[in-house]
């Protein structure tokens, strides 16, 4: 079983230096998928558009410029007000949000005491996938004549 961390906002879609519109959003960690962090956007339309990024992206985004590429998270203070900018890049356009820092910082912290950072692995279930394939390749034993040494071929037409 995994936990899943949400957080609906309304980020801010530039338009302009002037000019921005609402766009509802859903904030969102999972701790069977640890490393990444999903953004839906509700943009009016039939479906929504989703994002998924490094997690480490947008923790770092809080306090100051990183990402190269696709994504890119960079703090800023226009007017007094602490926004976290979010520049998505596709190969349909581009897009450049504003987010409350407030609001993403707590959302950020309730997933780092969910999952300390340093401990995503123990979350991936790479053991339970191994037991699995493990267990499935000593079901081999039990065919007939048993599993084939690994340097005898099969026989012709077998």
């Amino acid at each position: 079983m995994h936990t899943v961390v949400e957080r609906e906002l309304e980020l801010g879609l530039v338009l302009s230096p002037e000019r921005s519109i609402p766009v509802p959003a859903r904030l969102r960690y999972r701790t069977d998928d640890p490393y990444a962090v999903h953004v839906t956007f509700h943009i009016g339309s039939d479906s929504p558009v989703s994002w998924t990024f490094a997690r480490e992206l947008l923790v770092e985004g809080v306090f100051r410029p990183c990402g190269d590429g696709d994504v890119r998270v960079w703090p800023t203070k226009p007017a007094g007000r602490s926004l976290v900018c979010i520049a998505l890049d596709s190969p349909d356009g581009q897009a450049l949000l504003e987010a409350p820092a407030a609001a993403v910082s707590a959302w950020l912290e309730r997933t780092l005491r969910v999952v300390p950072p340093g401990s995503e692995q123990r979350h991936l279930g790479l053991d339970k996938g191994l037991s699995t394939l493990f267990a499935m390749a000593s079901g081999d034993e039990l065919r007939p004549g048993g599993p084939r040494p690994v340097d005898e071929a099969p026989e012709p037409g077998a």
